[in-house]
């Protein structure tokens, strides 16, 4: 869009804006009526290890927000002279799952817990059983199941169990929803009545009623929304949290807030059956959206949805990227100490293309990169591990093919369920997030690595705020249009990208270093339940 053109579409408020809160980045992103960005602001946080669970606070929730929205807002006025008094739509994602349980006053009952915990094994495993669906670990419903086997003193007084999107949502409209795809990372969902599974709610209020609890679970769930939605309108308190300046009009329409899950498919096109994608960054995860249910329950498979609720095949893994982010760390100080400084980019991209030089197999270096439990591999606990005979050459590509591997390992062990045992149709794979941001490297690694094409559009780079923004505009302007079309048609119909097919000699190298992955496994659990 020209200059002139993005000042009248903020001016006439036909811009929508998409806000995710990320692991360890909160990301707000300003588009225009063609979807492309304008403007973006961003906050850097970090979850807290608090009474040995993993958690954010929620003042720093909105201290995050307000930062990225005023980092926004100041890059559009010092690129267009433009203030942003007015929206088109609004949209709120962040990481799925987790438990955010508030009672009837609105007073949070406990800390936050996060998807990162691995606490609720023995619920989870209780719970896929009498469902005979897959519950994993860090579902909402799971930790709700602990508290209560646990007897937690809050739980009499719920009255909203909510996620870390269906909390901001709720502050900044009233309404207590969630978008589909946001819900089948709370509880199971029916693709049908596209809203929670009826017959299993019944079964999880049995558990209620033998426990003498005062609420029933379609009491404290939030109300469940398919994409294209209204979800509400931007209240005036609300608009004080976006932007404490004032500057911001309420009654901004808001579509059904969604999960980071669902902003990835949203944004790598990727919501039509036989599609699928892969999100890299502080966890990778990858989606294909099924043309038929699975034959029956697989622990290392999710089943969830798409924001129209398709039903979506998962495999979350907790780690990718933290600890191969140490060691490009550590080579910074290395090459400080030596009088050196290469702009964080630069430094990436140069130790990514060493992965490249190094040996298909890697040589017989072996990393495990896991910083927390790991279920999909069947680890309770994590422990950044590199192993290597001691014949093995120790060199920079081998090293750095190794951290990616490792980022890889336990994703392909899930999806070779789906793929190979399972079947599941899948014409080709998107790839975004950080893993991804070195041209080639990572597209071509996960490319053998699944020995499946991998995708990676112009678009990447913007993520799931941008898809939630998309999501955002869909609201308003979608209205007799499926998703799927919509995103064919509006917005990816001219995308621009580049798909990589799987080298013989990556897929074959990367089969080695699994073996050698998988036959160190015990080692790792060892390290894991070794104290030092």
């Amino acid at each position: 869009m020209e200059k002139q053109q993005v000042i009248s579409a903020v001016q006439s408020g036909e811009t929508a804006l998409g806000i995710e809160l990320g692991s360890t980045r909160i990301k707000a992103v300003l588009i225009g009526p063609n979807h492309q960005p304008i403007a973006t602001g961003a906050h850097d946080w970090e979850n807290r290890l608090e009474n040995g669970l993993w958690t954010y606070r929620l003042e720093d929730v909105w201290k995050g927000i307000q930062h990225a929205y005023r980092q926004l807002a100041e890059t559009l006025a010092d690129s267009y002279g433009a203030s942003l008094e007015r929206l088109g739509a609004l949209g709120v994602s962040a990481m799925m799952h987790g438990y955010l349980p508030f009672d009837a006053e609105g007073r949070q009952l406990c800390e936050f817990r996060t998807w990162r915990n691995t606490v609720t094994e023995e619920e989870s495993a209780l719970l896929t059983e009498q469902f005979q669906f897959n519950i994993p670990q860090r579902w909402s419903i799971a930790h709700l199941y602990r508290a209560i086997r646990k007897k937690e003193a809050h739980v009499p007084r719920l009255a909203f169990l909510t996620t870390l999107a269906g909390y901001v949502h709720w502050m900044l409209t009233g309404r207590k929803v969630v978008g589909v795809g946001e819900a089948a990372g709370m509880f199971p969902v029916d693709s049908a009545s596209g809203t929670f599974h009826e017959g299993m709610i019944r079964q999880f209020d049995e558990i209620l009623a033998s426990e003498s609890l005062p609420w029933r679970l379609e009491d404290v769930l939030p109300q469940v929304l398919p994409a294209g939605a209204q979800a509400g309108t931007l209240t005036s308190e609300g608009a004080r949290l976006l932007d404490p300046t004032g500057t911001l009009k309420p009654g901004v329409p808001l579509c059904p807030p969604e999960g980071d899950a669902g902003t990835g498919m949203t944004a790598t096109n990727s919501v039509a059956p036989r599609t699928g994608n892969v999100s890299a960054g502080t966890s990778i995860f990858a989606m294909v959206v099924l043309e038929r249910p699975l034959s029956r329950v697989y622990p290392e498979l999710d089943m969830v949805a798409t924001p129209t609720g398709r039903p979506v095949a998962m495999v979350h893994c907790n780690t990718c990227t933290s600890d191969l982010d140490a060691w490009v760390q550590l080579f910074a100080q290395v090459l400080e100490q030596a009088g050196h400084v290469l702009p964080k980019s630069r430094l990436y991209d140069m130790l990514y293309h060493q992965a490249l030089s190094g040996a298909a197999d890697c040589g017989g270096v072996v990393s495990y990169n896991c910083y927390s439990g790991e279920p999909v591999i069947g680890l309770s606990e994590g422990r950044p591990l590199l192993t290597r005979q001691p014949e093995a050459p120790m060199s920079l590509g081998n090293f750095m093919r190794a951290q990616l591997y490792a980022a890889m390992a336990p994703l392909k062990m899930g999806m070779d369920l789906l793929l190979d045992q399972e079947k599941a149709a899948l014409d080709r794979l998107y790839g975004h997030g950080g893993l991804f941001k070195t041209p080639n490297v990572g597209q071509r690694l996960m490319a053998g690595a699944l020995n499946v094409p991998v995708s990676v559009m112009e678009t990447a780079g913007e993520g799931g705020p941008w898809g939630m923004a998309i999501l955002a505009l869909y609201s308003v302007r979608g209205q007799g249009s499926t998703l799927e079309d919509y995103l064919a048609r509006e917005v990816f119909a001219q995308a621009k990208g580049s798909c990589v097919q799987p080298l013989p000699e990556d897929s074959a190298g990367f089969q080695q270093f699994l073996a050698r992955y998988k036959a160190g496994l015990p080692i790792e659990r060892l390290a894991a339940a070794t104290q030092i």
